[in-house]
């Protein structure tokens, strides 16, 4: 449907959609059946993909998408996936490169084309650039470039011929209609997938904040009462983490790592967000303990209490009630930014919007109902966040 509203070129090159599984898993695993309750990666928003998530029903296969065909290969290395699903080309540079691994040519998944996509309104330049492939491929010049890059092989030459062959042919009269899904359709087919991945987005905000918090109030109880080496070290950490980006403690802690230990997707999305949050909610809760009057601890403490003590009765529970609605806040922003975690692999509310988009090729539906999916989760939040600073402030007066 989406090819019938552009103009596409003539077809340029032919590929196959190939298995590349482990070299000693070469024997094992042959063909997608064999896979089945198994994860196999490839790129989000290719016919690879596509044939995963018809897998995913039929066979019970795990599809992995991945935003790049880099990954894929070193997490099927590394034993986070049993194979990988791409084209042949990409799966003969990508072994070149990752070594232990077996690519099947012999026995393809699917067969497809490479094209050129252009804008609908554009077909006078299409036709020329139709002409021009039409030609490199009667002169030898595609043959001779694919030849210089590695790519040419035993089925290319058939496939100039047939597509020569099929130009050469007088054009219908009419094109056959061109069966299309509606976006109502469409909204019906995603929605339990939308469903799904906002329920994993709730379930790991709500685990990424827990963490966030026990770390958080360690930190600052560390910086408020600890040594002034275990202060200067818990000062770096949460500068550290304050200025970097939490992407990039995402791909250290998913992959920078994982020569040393190998989290699974979703333990590194969680461990990511937490210890950077954690940072974060540590100074609110610094603030917050450095806030309560001086004149009330010096009190507490000719009475005879405690350092514990102190901080259990009179510190402690003052600034539970100054970081409470802060805290909220901070979980409304997590919320929002597990989006983040995508770029691991893991399938959160913001990627399923992203695969649906791509399917239909509009975002109009998908990003309003994910808008409206955020918002559902949100909202409730930040009400809570200010009717516990009203309810604060009130007890205060």
């Amino acid at each position: 449907g989406r090819r019938a509203a552009l103009a596409a070129t003539i077809p340029y090159y032919t590929f196959t959609e190939t298995l590349t599984v482990r070299e000693a898993d070469r024997e094992k695993f042959k063909e997608l059946a064999d896979f089945r309750g198994r994860r196999v990666g490839t790129l989000g928003g290719t016919i690879a993909y596509e044939i995963l998530l018809d897998a995913e029903k039929k066979l019970g296969i795990t599809a992995v998408s991945y935003d790049d065909d880099v990954h894929p290969y070193e997490d099927l290395q590394q034993g986070r996936l049993d194979a990988v699903l791409l084209d042949n080309i990409i799966a003969a540079r990508s072994m070149r490169r990752t070594p232990g691994l077996f690519t099947h040519y012999d026995t393809p998944v699917a067969k497809g084309h490479y094209i050129i996509v252009l804008a609908r309104e554009n077909t006078a330049l299409r036709d020329q650039v139709d002409a021009i492939l039409k030609a490199r491929m009667r002169d030898g010049t595609l043959e001779r470039i694919y030849r210089k890059w590695e790519i040419w092989d035993e089925f290319q030459q058939p496939f100039f011929d047939q597509v020569l062959a099929d130009s050469a042919k007088p054009a219908v009269a009419a094109a056959k209609p061109v069966k299309t899904i509606s976006q109502t359709d469409a909204l019906i087919r995603y929605l339990p997938a939308l469903l799904r991945a906002a329920a994993i987005t709730i379930a790991m905000s709500c685990l990424a904040m827990a963490l966030a918090v026990l770390i958080g109030v360690l930190v600052a109880t560390g910086r408020v009462y600890g040594h002034p080496i275990i202060r200067a070290a818990l000062t770096l950490y949460v500068e550290v983490i304050r200025g970097t980006p939490v992407l990039l403690q995402l791909f250290v802690l998913y992959y920078g790592l994982s020569a040393f230990i190998k989290l699974p997707a979703f333990v590194a999305a969680l461990v990511g967000l937490g210890l950077n949050y954690a940072a974060y909610e540590s100074e609110i809760y610094r603030g917050a303990m450095e806030a309560v009057p001086r004149g009330q601890l010096e009190a507490a403490r000719i009475l005879g209490m405690t350092e514990f003590q102190v901080f259990r009765f009179v510190r402690g529970p003052q600034a539970f009630r100054l970081a409470l609605a802060p805290m909220t806040n901070d979980f409304v922003a997590l919320l929002k930014d597990s989006s983040l975690v995508s770029v691991i692999t893991v399938v959160e509310l913001t990627k399923q919007t992203q695969i649906f988009a791509a399917n239909i090729g509009s975002w109009v539906i998908p990003g309003l109902l994910c808008a409206a999916l955020y918002l559902a989760m949100s909202l409730p939040l930040a009400r809570l966040a200010r009717a516990l600073e009203t309810r604060w402030k009130a007890a205060s007066l």
